[in-house]
């Protein structure tokens, strides 16, 4: 019998599929990548010490992922930061406090590590999107994020 009970737990070489399944529903479209980089960088992921990437299962099933990175630091008395990166609901489990518990884990795991802040980014609009960032502890309007993309080829 599955429990009602989310778990959250650590990735392993096994969950690559369901990984790139729930990323499916993060962005409408994505680049691709062949199959030889996405099981490089799953390898690298899961052999990085300094990066956890979190499942949220539902009755033994994948519903909500994230990735924390720890980064050390110079500043701050030398403690690292935090960034989670990828954080992403299957649609059919959203709003039911999925992702909330998925960002608490991720938060108690930072604090546990000595972080001193955690950052978390998003290029969503959504009044709700938001909200879920809230409610796990995250603040808007304390500092302002700016991202650099490379150029595009030719360009420079």
């Amino acid at each position: 019998m599955q429990s009602q009970t989310p778990l959250v737990r650590e990735a392993v070489e096994e969950d690559l599929d369901a990984v790139l399944f729930l990323y499916t529903h993060m962005h409408d479209a994505d680049e691709k990548a062949d199959n030889r980089a996405l099981r490089t960088a799953w390898r690298e992921i899961l052999a990085d010490p300094r990066t956890r990437l979190f499942l949220l299962e539902h009755k033994g099933v994948p519903v909500s992922s994230c990735v924390l990175h720890i980064l050390p630091n110079l500043t701050r008395g030398a403690r690292p930061y935090g960034l989670v990166e990828n954080v992403v609901t299957r649609r059919e489990f959203r709003n039911r406090g999925f992702g909330t518990a998925l960002l608490n884990h991720a938060l108690e795991c930072a604090w546990k590590e000595s972080c001193y802040k955690v950052i978390l980014l998003t290029g969503r609009r959504e009044q709700n999107v938001f909200r879920l960032y809230e409610k796990a502890g995250f603040a808007r309007g304390v500092k302002e994020g700016l991202i650099a993309y490379p150029p595009e080829p030719g360009g420079l």
